[in-house]
């Protein structure tokens, strides 16, 4: 019935279908444990000029999206800007961080392990400052924060208030990392995607839909 194949169907505690349109095209559907085959199956048939659309936009971006060299003069971002990469003979450490990234030349093979080290913990240390911010500002009490490896997911709010978010997020702008950190912040008393949550969400950050449009339009950038 659907004209378009799904690729994968994640069954979780959900109360609504969503669909998502992965890196490589390929179509996730998100729906509660007991949605029928059925009814998924009519629910993508509805949007399925939609998700065609979607298709083909990131089948175009990914063409237009080169794989990184690790060579002089290549652009990588960090909070949103972007920086060149430098190879130098005199360096004391693995990589240096100066209005561009300088890495020792002893460690040229290993360029992108090196700078996605570096990226993790500069994201630890900003994204934990943030955490703390807004924690504080309004009350949200969370246990520990982890940075992972995550390529999907910007960040998660598990059922003991541990905070996680891909180190991934440390190339985005702040603000966008803001919202990331206030979206998980929101599920320690809203644990779902609900009209409470949002409102929650909301309050705390007017403005958020305009980052969280640009995390979906972006999300291709935010990878080496």
């Amino acid at each position: 019935m659907t004209e378009i194949k799904i690729d994968k169907i994640i069954r979780t505690k959900r109360r609504t279908i969503a669909l998502e349109i992965a890196r490589d095209a390929s179509l996730i559907v998100r729906a509660p444990f007991r949605a029928p085959l059925d009814f998924i199956e009519k629910v993508v048939f509805k949007k399925r000029f939609w998700i065609k659309e979607k298709q083909e936009f990131v089948r175009e971006r990914c063409k237009k999206t080169a794989p990184k060299e690790f060579v002089n003069g290549e652009g990588f971002l960090y909070l949103g800007d972007i920086y060149k990469l430098e190879f130098v003979d005199v360096l004391d450490k693995p990589i240096s961080f100066n209005n561009g990234f300088f890495v020792s030349l002893k460690h040229a093979d290993t360029a992108k392990e090196v700078l996605i080290a570096w990226y993790k913990e500069q994201a630890h240390q900003k994204i934990s400052e943030r955490v703390h911010w807004y924690s504080s500002l309004y009350g949200l009490k969370y246990n520990k924060i982890r940075i992972s490896d995550a390529q999907r997911r910007w960040g998660s709010c598990s059922a003991k208030d541990n905070l996680n978010f891909t180190w991934r997020l440390i190339m985005a702008p702040l603000r966008v990392i803001d919202y990331v950190v206030v979206h998980e912040l929101a599920h320690i008393e809203e644990k779902n995607h609900l009209k409470d949550f949002w409102n929650k969400v909301k309050i705390i950050m007017p403005d958020y839909e305009q980052y969280r449009k640009w995390l979906k339009e972006n999300r291709h950038l935010l990878d080496i």
